[in-house]
C-alpha cells in the first residue's frame, strides 16, 4: 500500500510540475514586437493595399474597347476584374506581417477575403446586381474606407 501511495504522490506532483511548464511556455510563446516592427508592418501592408486598391479600381470600371457587342474583348475584361479582386486578396493575405497592429489586421483580412468573394463570385456567373453580390461590394467599399482611414 505504501508503495501505490508513493507512485501517487509522484504522479500528482509530477502533473502539477508539467502544468506550470506548459503554462509557462505558452505565455513566453506570446510574441511582441517592437514600436518599429509594427510600425514597418503598418507601411508594408498600407502599401499593399495602396496597390491593390488601384489594381482593383483600374480593371473593374475597364471599358470594352470595341463595345459590348464584342464577345472575347467582353470576357476578357471581365476576367482581368476577377482576376484584379482574387488575386488583391490573396496579395493582401500574403503581404500581412504579424506585427500589423490589430485593427489594421482585421480590416485588411476583411478586406481581402471579401475581394476574393466578390471575385470568386462573379467566376461563377454572379451578376453585379444580385443581392449578396451587391453586400459583398458595400461591404468592401466599407472596409476601403476604413483602411484608407487607418493607413492615412
Amino acid at each position: 500500500m505504501g508503495a501505490v501511495a508513493a507512485l501517487s504522490i509522484a504522479a500528482i506532483g509530477l502533473s502539477g510540475w508539467t502544468l506550470m511548464r506548459f503554462s509557462s511556455d505558452e505565455s513566453d510563446s506570446t510574441p511582441s514586437y517592437s514600436e518599429s516592427q509594427r510600425a514597418d508592418a503598418k507601411v508594408q501592408i498600407c502599401r499593399a493595399f495602396d496597390t491593390v486598391r488601384r489594381g482593383v479600381s483600374r480593371n473593374t470600371s475597364l471599358a470594352v474597347p470595341s463595345g459590348p457587342d464584342n464577345v472575347a474583348a467582353s470576357l476578357a475584361v471581365a476576367a482581368n476584374a476577377r482576376i484584379a479582386l482574387y488575386n488583391g486578396g490573396q496579395y493582401l493575405l500574403a503581404r500581412l506581417d504579424p506585427a500589423t497592429p490589430a485593427e489594421l489586421a482585421d480590416t485588411v483580412r476583411e478586406f481581402a477575403n471579401v475581394l476574393m468573394d466578390i471575385g470568386a463570385a462573379a467566376t461563377a456567373g454572379t451578376v453585379d446586381t444580385d443581392p449578396d453580390q451587391a453586400a459583398r461590394f458595400r461591404s468592401a467599399d466599407g472596409a476601403n474606407v476604413k483602411l484608407s482611414q487607418l493607413c492615412a
